[in-house]
């Protein structure tokens, strides 16, 4: 097995040390891996750190994004991601696997390598993501029936959150949980899946179906906007997901259990 563990950074600066550590650590599970990093332009040391690495570990790729910034940070993600995405299906094309991992605090812990591992002998994902020691914190992210369109743009932003983490409290350890849509600041995916899947960070609903859109209004709420912001950005992952589950059936999952510790 190959893997590509891609991520963009800007402002990383003082989590890499320990970034580099857990995708060195991930690393070992697979016969070959890549580090395939964005960045955008920053005001601290994320550059200075990266280039330091790249002299201890010649699997790191640095794409450096030397065009004016686009103005909305879901728009600016998404073209990191999706660049890292090209350089993986020109370069690396024979890599069965991928991961796309925020280099933050978010994935500023110790991981349980002997987790990951277990479910890389399992068959019945396509995409994975994982519980959070803080909690379910991203439900931007998450489209699960019935919330599947952007939680911001609901007059309660809480309900998905509520509904997926007792979700999570009564599912069985060894169980996963089947969504549309999930990241949570960690994800494994089946390159053969989302070959042709790319992400994208602006609010569109055409890409989801209208009964689904019906069953979160009558939840929900009408779909509203209360600012720039909510009219021209939705995260980035919910197109890339639903273009895995509508071209190749991908099945996206959500483990209750935490990978990082």
């Amino acid at each position: 097995m190959k893997c590509c563990i891609c991520g963009t950074v800007k402002n990383c600066g003082k989590y890499l040390d320990n970034i580099f550590s857990i995708m060195e650590q991930i690393g070992t599970l697979f016969d070959d891996y890549k580090i395939i990093l964005y960045y955008d332009p920053s005001t601290d040391n994320t550059l200075e750190k990266i280039n330091n690495y790249s002299k201890k570990n010649n699997n790191l790729v640095l794409l450096i994004n030397t065009e004016p910034l686009l103005k909305f940070r879901t728009h600016r993600i998404a073209l990191g991601r999706n660049t890292c995405l090209k350089t993986m299906h020109t370069n690396y094309n024979d890599f069965d696997h991928f991961i796309m991992m925020d280099c933050d605090d978010i994935c500023n812990y110790n991981i349980n390598l002997n987790l990951l591992k277990n479910y890389l002998s399992r068959n019945d994902w396509d995409a994975l993501s994982f519980n959070h020691p803080s909690g379910y914190y991203d439900t931007w992210a998450l489209s699960k029936r019935p919330f599947v369109v952007s939680c911001y743009n609901f007059k309660d932003a809480g309900l998905g959150q509520k509904y997926i983490n007792n979700i999570i409290k009564i599912t069985p350890k060894h169980k996963l949980i089947r969504c549309l849509s999930a990241f949570n600041g960690f994800s494994i995916y089946k390159t053969s899946k989302f070959k042709d899947c790319w992400y994208d960070g602006r609010f569109r609903v055409d890409y989801i179906p209208n009964n689904l859109i019906i069953e979160n209004i009558l939840y929900s709420g009408n779909i509203i906007f209360k600012s720039d912001n909510e009219i021209n950005q939705d995260c980035e992952h919910r197109f890339f997901h639903f273009s895995a589950v509508k071209k190749h059936n991908a099945r996206i999952m959500i483990s209750p259990l935490c990978l990082f510790i």
